[in-house]
């Protein structure tokens, strides 16, 4: 028997299909000091004859006994048989759902969370972080293994080696901590990898996790950039006057990027600037993401890889873009976007374009112009995990944008919602 912990669920589920060590046959050597301790333990709680079988004497003896041994996966099933007892219910199969009637849904499910919260304690107690990440995931508390994860990375030597691995393995692919995976993983295999991987993650990070680690990559790569830059600079003006900016370094210099010349690995640079349009405005790496962009819009043309509508032209888009949500040009940019999405002759490019323009309206705080333009291409767009006109219409308060669309698309539900919206505003 083993517990299973299944993707995206609040619960495991009890399977025969992966097993956890099986407990010893009763006539190999290893198992008798589990016996005799579990008998030691009974004796100790039993006050008299009579007591020594009963159910809280076993059920504590048991208790004891496992976590002497740090069993504790067997644990968790001993305190759910406990429950189960108490309820009524079958013993075997301690932590299936199955056979639990309605009436102690709700009981067993509580006892279930408790177990799975004092186990994963004691794992993480143990320094066992892949146990303690399967049981506090489940019931959705993953701070303390994330907390855990910080300190371990802190403290840890940065060499090569079944800890880095478990570690990288947990953080990362786990999902238990990404940034700091991803910290670890630049400290450890360097930017590729790293960047590799980022891109690998992103659709599963949420939208602080990205932003935390597009900042730390974006300032890698500027350090990077900015220190090969002034190099070449130094190498061929060797009296130049000390600058902090990589604006200032390429700014009137062209000779930097003849004949292709470039200073950074020209991949990375592509996804990092990519990466960096989850910043915020009040995120400092903004201005060193937009400088990225700046210095790459001067790449030559086979070193300035396009991307998919509305970044073709890729460091001038992202350029655009990363300055309206640092507050700079932002009408200059909006009417940028609005410019591409007119020319577009593709409808479903026309429909990328238009859901930039939702996204950087509503980022600069121009959700009213951005609908405008935008609106007949993203009106039937409803992701329940991602994007929602409808949703997008009544946060902004435009009731009146989301009506007109569901009279064009005929959408009854929409409509509705607009309606019902739209008196609450007015209640």
């Amino acid at each position: 028997m083993s517990l299973v912990i299944k993707p995206g669920s609040a619960e495991p589920g009890f399977s025969h299909d992966v097993s956890r060590d099986a407990p010893a046959l009763p006539d190999e050597p290893a198992s008798m000091p589990a016996i005799v301790n579990f008998e030691s333990e009974l004796k100790k709680s039993s006050t008299d004859a009579s007591s020594a079988s009963s159910p809280d004497a076993v059920f504590q003896a048991l208790e004891s006994c496992l976590v002497e041994q740090q069993d504790f996966h067997r644990l968790f099933d001993a305190k759910l048989i406990r429950v189960r007892y108490q309820l009524g219910l079958p013993i075997t199969q301690p932590t299936s759902l199955k056979s639990v009637p309605p009436e102690h849904d709700a009981a067993f499910r509580a006892a279930y969370t408790q177990a799975a919260r004092e186990v994963g304690h004691l794992f993480l107690a143990a320094g066992q972080l892949p146990d303690a990440w399967a049981y506090l995931r489940t019931i959705h508390e993953p701070q303390p293994v994330r907390d855990a994860i910080e300190r371990r990375i802190s403290e840890l030597i940065p060499e090569p080696g079944p800890q880095i691995d478990e570690l990288l393995n947990l953080a990362l692919y786990e999902g238990a901590h990404v940034v700091e995976g991803l910290k670890l993983l630049l400290k450890m295999n360097g930017i590729c990898n790293t960047v590799t991987a980022m891109g690998q993650l992103l659709p599963q990070m949420s939208p602080q996790e990205r932003r935390q680690a597009a900042a730390v990559l974006v300032q890698t790569i500027y350090s990077d950039l900015l220190h090969n830059v002034q190099r070449d600079v130094e190498r061929r003006k060797p009296l130049l006057t000390p600058v902090s900016s990589l604006r200032e370094l390429i700014t009137g210099r062209e000779f930097l990027f003849a004949e292709g010349g470039y200073h950074v690995d020209v991949s990375h640079l592509h996804s990092i600037v990519s990466f960096a349009r989850h910043l915020e405005r009040s995120d400092p790496e903004l201005r060193l993401a937009i400088e990225l962009a700046q210095y790459g819009a001067q790449l030559a043309e086979p070193l300035r890889y396009p991307a998919d509508v509305p970044f073709d032209d890729y460091y001038v888009a992202n350029q655009h873009f990363l300055q309206a949500v640092a507050g700079v040009d932002v009408d200059e940019a909006l009417a940028y976007f609005i410019e591409r999405l007119n020319q577009e002759p593709d409808l479903n490019d026309k429909r990328m374009i238009a859901f930039v323009i939702v996204d950087l309206g509503q980022r600069v705080g121009q959700v009213n112009r951005a609908l405008e333009a935008a609106a007949p291409f993203v009106s039937r767009l409803e992701d329940p995990n991602g994007f929602s006109f409808t949703a997008f219409c009544v946060d902004a308060g435009r009731c009146d944008v989301l009506e007109a669309a569901a009279r064009e698309n005929d959408d009854v539900l929409a409509f509705a919602t607009a309606q019902l919206a739209k008196g609450r505003q007015h209640s």
